[in-house]
């Protein structure tokens, strides 16, 4: 079999599921489709949520998931992921994603740790 065959036949059977753009989580290092992650950006210094994507500059990807904020914070995985010196504050963040999972419609794909296990 010729490498280029065996690398397509390598495949994650995950990824190969997904459909679009395919985002790496800071918090968990889970790969997910964009819809189902949160870009947050910084403005002004600020760590800021920016659920449209439209917020101008680097961007890291997060789970609507408060475990996942609270991981990549104490990995201090926002600082490094966006290319800043010195710790960000990330109760902005902490709060958008609170209210998100408080008023979470079925629209949004569950993180794998909240899907029960028969």
């Amino acid at each position: 079999m010729a490498k280029a065959e065996r690398a397509a036949s390598a495949v994650d059977s995950q990824m190969a599921r997904l459909v679009g753009p395919v985002r790496t989580c800071v918090g968990c290092r889970e790969r997910d489709a964009k819809p189902a992650l949160l870009r947050v950006v910084v403005a002004d210094g600020v760590l800021t949520a920016d659920p449209a994507g439209r917020l101008p500059g680097r961007g890291a990807s997060v789970h609507l998931d408060l475990a996942c904020v609270d991981l990549a914070d104490r990995r201090r995985a926002f600082p490094r992921a966006l290319r800043v010196p010195g710790p960000l504050d990330v109760a902005p963040v902490r709060e958008h994603v609170a209210q998100a999972v408080s008023s979470r419609t079925e629209s949004v794909r569950p993180h794998r740790e909240q899907v029960e296990k028969p």
